[in-house]
């Protein structure tokens, strides 16, 4: 006979194995939540910031152009620069045209006479003169100009130094253009001429001169007026026949020339003046030429260096020149051999024969 089964009450073996089935489920789903999933494939990208800038650089600050040979603000005309041999004796003065060059030097030539070398550019007078012979030292100090150089004439042995220093001959002996004589002065001292013609036959390729001496912007921050001592008076003895003196003047805010005591004037009657006055001690030998009944011509030493005084606005100070070739600037400089600044304006040279030649300032 079949035996008898009880739905719904399985037996006591089957309910083991439930067990056992649900207790491998469990631990199945158990282990597959502890585990670690899979991590998906992920693509890194690195991508620089872009930063935009707050404002642009810094533009370099804009200096004003100035005229080379003072310093003074504006646009320089690209004419060349003209020296012009000017006579200083008596019976030349007064002069036309020394209150406008921009650098006059004086210096002493044969028989201790005084004559100057007087440099235009940023200004154009009408006529200037009496106009006299070259020297030997013209070259040293024209050449660096570039420009040209305009004298009445001149002994061979130093025109042949002239014509090697590479400025552009004027010669009124040679009947350059734009010379002449005056009538109501007697020869040789009666020899003018107007610059602007001299302009105008310049030769191609002459330009505006570099920069001789060094300036500062301003008058108040020239190297005298920060670093030199209070003064009134350079009374200077460049010979037995010169001794020109210069007084400060504060109201135009210049020196005032005197040929030793009597003051100095140009043909307008205008007192001739200067920003800044320069005196440069060098050697003053004979050049070997000679002038009428054998009298030596002397010259000077200026390729070297040696002592100066720089007088602006009422003051002065002890400064070193220095040129190192005949066709390089005379410069001026402090004892750190920083440049010495002029003030904006016209400057005289004084050159003063080394152990004859003095100034004393008061």
């Amino acid at each position: 006979m079949a035996p008898t089964v009880q739905a719904g009450r399985p037996r006591r073996a089957d309910r083991g194995a439930v067990r056992t089935v649900l207790l491998a489920v469990g631990t199945a789903l158990a282990l597959a939540g502890c585990g670690s999933p899979t991590a998906p494939d992920v693509t890194v990208v690195t991508q620089a910031p872009t930063i935009e800038a707050a404002k642009g650089a810094v533009p370099a600050p804009e200096v004003p152009p100035t005229w080379p040979l003072t310093g003074v603000a504006g646009e320089p005309d690209p004419r060349p620069a003209i020296a012009v041999k000017i006579e200083n004796t008596s019976s030349a003065r007064p002069q036309s045209g020394l209150d406008q060059a921009d650098v006059v030097w004086e210096t002493i030539v044969e028989f201790e006479v005084s004559r100057f070398i007087a440099v235009f550019h940023s200004q154009v007078p009408e006529e200037v003169g009496p106009v006299r012979s070259v020297r030997p030292m013209d070259p040293l100090v024209v050449s660096p100009l570039g420009g040209l150089l305009v004298f009445s004439g001149g002994q061979p042995g130093i025109l042949d130094l002239v014509a090697q220093s590479g400025v552009q001959v004027v010669s009124h002996d040679a009947g350059a253009p734009g010379l002449y004589r005056i009538s109501s002065r007697s020869a040789p001292h009666n020899v003018y001429g107007t610059p602007q013609t001299w302009w105008d036959a310049a030769e191609a390729g002459r330009t505006a001169p570099p920069e001789q001496f060094a300036f500062a912007r301003t008058a108040e921050r020239a190297t005298a007026a920060t670093d030199g001592t209070p003064a009134s008076t350079l009374a200077f003895r460049l010979s037995g026949a010169s001794s020109p003196t210069w007084t400060w003047d504060g109201a135009s805010g210049t020196w005032l020339r005197a040929e030793g005591s009597i003051p100095a004037t140009v043909a307008s009657g205008q007192r001739i003046s200067a920003v800044n006055v320069v005196s440069v001690v060098a050697g003053h030998p004979d050049s070997g030429f000679g002038a009428q009944g054998g009298a030596p011509v002397p010259t000077y030493e200026l390729v070297g260096s040696g002592e100066a005084t720089l007088a602006t606005g009422g003051r002065t100070v002890a400064v070193t020149w220095e040129k190192t070739a005949a066709d390089a600037p005379l410069r001026l400089l402090m004892p750190d051999g920083s440049p010495a600044r002029l003030a904006p304006g016209s400057t005289w040279v004084e050159l003063v024969p080394a152990g004859t030649g003095s100034l004393t300032v008061s």
